[in-house]
């Protein structure tokens, strides 16, 4: 049984994970923490993972940018495992999950879908083929009005897929409105939107002469993000100190 402590136990996602490691025979989930402690409940949370007294063999995070410092420094001291699923994070945060990863192990992923961990694989051979053949690359990604972070993570890691496959020499644009001039061969447009209640639809598209050809992905409920950290959670158990992501988890 590999025992879970819930960062980010509270909010909507925290939810949906408890729901999902209660499914799942593998998992119990022994603590949580929060901004908001409580003692009752089906496990008890706390303000800060250094409070955490119940033993665990990982922590799941669906939290915010603004809390990954702390939860970063308290998993070290405590030498906890960590799926790091929060999104948005800063250079800076980039840094310190590597360093981090030098002693624990982490596994950060931009989306723990496995679709969008399949599609990231595809589009590199995709882009391979399309773009040196003059295709135009472009990316679409719709979210709910709440998310804080534009382009999304797995928008960007769509990109870097694209680009990587490509040969490396494409460059991000995400804002076209200050100029005008036609559409560069070295682009990869990055458009987002927000609204409503979408979970999330990233479009891939490859434009070519008379030709288009795109990739989608859609999320339907959040629980696939959660199914997506179980199984991190249960690969990451026992593992030795590293920098892990979905591609270690499928294989």
């Amino acid at each position: 049984m590999v025992r879970i402590i819930i960062n980010g136990a509270l909010g909507h996602m925290g939810k949906v994970v408890e729901r999902i490691c209660g499914e799942d025979e593998r998992l119990t989930v022994v603590a949580g923490v929060d901004i908001e402690p409580r003692e009752d409940g089906a496990f008890p949370v706390y303000a800060s993972l250094l409070d955490v007294k119940e033993e665990a063999d990982a922590v799941i995070d669906f939290s915010t940018a603004a809390a990954v410092d702390a939860l970063l420094a308290a998993a070290v001291e405590k030498k906890l495992p960590l799926v790091l699923c929060t999104t948005g994070l800063s250079e800076a945060q980039l840094d310190a999950v590597n360093e981090a990863s030098k002693q624990i192990p982490i596994l950060r992923s931009a989306n723990m879908s496995l679709g969008i961990n399949l599609l990231i694989k595809l589009l590199k051979q995709a882009a391979g083929v399309l773009v040196p053949s003059g295709y135009d690359a472009e990316i679409v990604e719709m979210h709910h009005r709440r998310k804080l972070d534009a382009p999304s993570g797995t928008a960007l890691a769509l990109a870097d897929s694209v680009n990587e496959g490509a040969g490396g020499n494409l460059s991000p644009i995400f804002d076209r409105s200050g100029r005008r001039a036609p559409r560069e061969a070295g682009e990869i447009g990055v458009s987002s939107v927000r609204g409503g209640t979408i979970v999330g639809v990233h479009d891939v598209i490859f434009a070519g002469e008379d030709e288009v050809i795109t990739f989608t992905h859609t999320a339907y409920s959040r629980a696939i993000f959660a199914k997506g950290a179980a199984e991190a959670a249960v690969f990451l158990a026992g593992r030795e100190a590293g920098l892990y992501d979905m591609s270690d988890v499928i294989g």
